[in-house]
């Protein structure tokens, strides 16, 4: 589908880290926003960051494991906006502990709202714009969901259903020849505030896995990804290095991981073990879109770049080996020629540098 002014933009977990910098950007191209989160202060910043930037937005306070939430949401939304046009599924919430530290009900948790949400807002959306024949769903993925790391079992394990979820659906919609466009983002280590407030039990304070991206670059290659065609968009040259990394090795990649991922994800900063979190409810406040880890994280991502500009790279490069094949033939012709005539090289004269 192709961008304009007035598309109809629903974004989940919309008040928080890449969810709310993904608001602000499509604030800026005009967009009219369907905001969908939990907290009511939060949802109130992120209206009013899309507002400030030109576009227009609606709130919906909505806990995306609850179906019948996401459907009224999405009911309210075209009440208000009309048809939605790009669905964006990125709420989430994690537990970082070990896996025989994390209680069976805050994996269900986890996985309620990180893979079933997903699950919920893909079927509403596809629900609306499949008879319409018209429309773009972005997942929001993860190098974690090719390579489960220590310490997030839980939110990995949720993103790998929502690829293999994803997956389905896009050959379902090929099979039946629907222009409904799925895409999914696969994102590095951010800078999310996600690291303030998930639940975690532990006794130190944790970070993502490093390098660490500011939220801007993932909204930037959200918003592109709602408007080409791209099965999948990896971001940060972290991501490729992991996917890439346990696809060729995964045995050299667990031993690492074992010895590294650890003391990886964790922060020098003071941590409360007894702060509140947000696995079941909203912590107060507006969390805003960056977390605490501004002064080390990466601002913009050459890789991404390289990455929306492929086909294009992909055309010049075959120019250019084109040009230098037939340079280098008519080079080569001439300099044969100059050796049959050269009267140094035949009378054994010749030098070398």
């Amino acid at each position: 589908m192709t961008g304009s002014n007035s598309d109809v933009v629903v974004i989940t977990g919309a008040t928080s880290g890449v969810g709310r910098a993904v608001a602000q950007k499509f604030g800026e191209s005009g967009a009219r926003v369907g905001l969908l989160a939990r907290g009511e202060e939060g949802l109130k910043g992120a209206k009013g960051d899309v507002e400030e930037r030109g576009g227009e937005a609606i709130t919906v306070r909505t806990d995306v494991a609850e179906y019948d939430q996401v459907e009224a949401a999405a009911d309210e939304i075209e009440a208000e906006f009309g048809p939605i046009d790009v669905w964006i599924n990125d709420a989430m919430t994690t537990v970082f502990a070990e896996f025989t530290d994390v209680d069976p009900d805050e994996y269900k948790r986890v996985t309620e709202v990180t893979y079933l949400g997903a699950m919920h807002g893909s079927r509403v959306a596809l629900d609306r714009m499949v008879p319409r024949d018209d429309g773009k769903l972005v997942q929001v993925g993860s190098a974690l969901s090719y390579r489960g790391i220590p310490l997030q079992s839980a939110y990995c394990g949720s993103k790998f259903a929502m690829r293999g979820m994803t997956d389905s659906i896009r050959a379902e919609l090929l099979h039946d020849d629907s222009d409904v466009d799925v895409t999914m983002v696969h994102l590095p280590g951010v800078n999310t505030p996600q690291f303030e407030h998930c639940r975690g039990h532990l006794d130190e304070h944790p970070q993502p896995v490093p390098p660490i991206y500011q939220p801007e670059i993932m909204a930037d290659a959200i918003h592109w990804a709602a408007y080409h065609d791209r099965r999948t968009l990896y971001v940060g040259r972290a991501t490729l290095k992991t996917v890439w990394g346990n696809k060729l090795l995964p045995w050299v990649v667990d031993r690492y991981l074992a010895r590294t991922a650890y003391s990886g994800q964790f922060a020098d900063m003071d941590y409360d073990p007894d702060r509140p979190d947000n696995l079941y409810e909203p912590v107060a406040g507006d969390p805003g879109a960056h977390g605490p880890f501004d002064a080390g994280a990466i601002p913009t991502s050459r890789q991404l770049q390289l990455a929306k500009h492929r086909r294009g790279i992909g055309v010049v490069a075959v120019l250019f080996a084109l040009v230098a094949t037939l340079l280098g033939r008519g080079s080569g012709g001439s300099g044969d020629r100059d050796r049959r005539t050269d009267p140094d090289e035949r009378s054994g004269n010749g030098s070398a540098e």
